[in-house]
Order: C-alpha cells, then sequence, then structure tokens
C-alpha cells in the first residue's frame, strides 16, 4: 500500500521482507512501550503495519477493497488489556509472522518453483518474530578472540578493563564454529550476525545489538567503560 513499485526478484522481495520484518521486531521490543500505548482498547480496530523503510505504524486496515497488499490481523487493540501483556505481545507476534509471510508470497506470485523454494529459505534463515519477542532462540556464548587471532569485527572494553570482541569470527576459526555463530541475533531488530556490521554487547545482560540500532559508533564504543542497552538502563531507573 505504500509502495509504488512492488519488488519482483527474490532479492527484492526478501529485501522488503527484511525490513518490514525488523520494523515489527522494533516495536515489539525496543519501541514496546510506544506500541502498547498506541493500542488503546477503546480506538477502531488497529492493525501494526511494518514498511519497507524499517518503519512501524500503529493504524486503521486500508480502505481499498480489495487492499493492495495483504492486511496484518485487525483489531490487535482490543485484547490487550484482557491479556498478561507477554502473551499479548506473543500473539500479535504470531499474527505478525503470518502477515509477513502472506505479503512475501503475495510478491513472489510469478516466481516459479525454485525461486519460490529460495526466497522461503532465505526467509527461514531469519528467527521469527514471535521467537525473538519470546526470546525462544537463546543468544549463545561468544567465544573470546585469542590472542594470537585477529577479530573481523569490532572491540571494546569492559568495566574490568579486558577487551571485549564483538560476536565476530576469527580467522582460523573451524567451521563448526562458523554455525555457531549464525546463531547470534541483534538484541533490537532480531537480525542474524553480519561479518560486514559493527556490534557492540551489553556488559550487564551480556546480549549483542547491532550499532545502529543503538545507536553506537565504533569510535564511540571506544570511550565507553561499560556499556548498557537500552532495556538495562531502563531496569536501572529508579
Amino acid at each position: 500500500m505504500e509502495m509504488a513499485s512492488s519488488p519482483r526478484t527474490v532479492e527484492e522481495i526478501f529485501k522488503d521482507f527484511s525490513a518490514r520484518r525488523a520494523a515489527v521486531v522494533r516495536a515489539l521490543t525496543y519501541d514496546v512501550d510506544d506500541f502498547y500505548g498506541l493500542c488503546d482498547p477503546d480506538k477502531e480496530n488497529l492493525c501494526l503495519y511494518g514498511h519497507p523503510n524499517e518503519t512501524w505504524e500503529v493504524t486503521l486496515p486500508a480502505e481499498e477493497v480489495p487492499p493492495e497488499l495483504p492486511e496484518p490481523a485487525l483489531g490487535i487493540n482490543f485484547a490487550r488489556d484482557g491479556m498478561n501483556r507477554k502473551d499479548w505481545l506473543s500473539l500479535v507476534a504470531v499474527h505478525s509472522d503470518s502477515w509477513l509471510l502472506s505479503v512475501a508470497f503475495y510478491l513472489g506470485a510469478r516466481l516459479n518453483r525454485n525461486e519460490r523454494k529460495r526466497l522461503f529459505s532465505l526467509i527461514n534463515d531469519l528467527p521469527t518474530v514471535f521467537e525473538v519477542v519470546t526470546e525462544r532462540k537463546p543468544v549463545k556464548e561468544k567465544p573470546s578472540v585469542d590472542s594470537g587471532s585477529k577479530s573481523r569485527g569490532s572491540i571494546k572494553r569492559s568495566s574490568d578493563g579486558q577487551m571485549k570482541s564483538n560476536p565476530k569470527l576469527t580467522e582460523d576459526s573451524y567451521e563448526d564454529e562458523e554455525d555457531e555463530h549464525t546463531e547470534t541475533l541483534c538484541g533490537s531488530c532480531g537480525g542474524n550476525y553480519n561479518a560486514d556490521e559493527f556490534w557492540i554487547g551489553c556488559d550487564v545482560c551480556e546480549r549483542w545489538y547491532h550499532g545502529k540500532c543503538v545507536k553506537i559508533t565504533p569510535a564511540k564504543a571506544e570511550s565507553i567503560k561499560q556499556y548498557k542497552c537500552p532495556s538495562c538502563m531502563k531496569r536501572s531507573r529508579p
């Protein structure tokens, strides 16, 4: 509904899916208090939209019939106060996963069998929104960087003065270690580890984040003695 031209190739559709997914994950995790407040049960039927520019929106459904794209679950706000908060967020996450898949395969209607298989494989490599929201896919312990090896990513100093590496592979890693790193998820957007991106680790909860998701640059990280992620910062406030 917000796109001038629809994605057509597998790569374009997956890029669209990833951006919408990142927006929904942000709404249900990093921006969860704002999202919760917008879902007023006294308002009309509301939907959670994730847009291709990685922004999210809680608003009324499209007026077009039929809509240009599949619509997300209608009336997510009505059950908010009648359920446990975590259960309600989990329910919204499940419906969001269904919506994201429906949009992706709507856009991929003209793909052939092998292209559809490749698209699903790319999507399936990402954790679902439900898995991120419910933390069903725990972040594994990150192997420390050996003194003789070189990290491909950033390194930040922890509170005890020792160097702390982000979840990057060392050059002499084995294949099984590479498999472990594919499980590393950003605590904000839920995205998988990418060697080309800067990550930073929280010294409190030990989760890892894309620097861009928590607005920390490599240069800024060097001057931080003890980094606290946004969630831990909120918990530490009186």
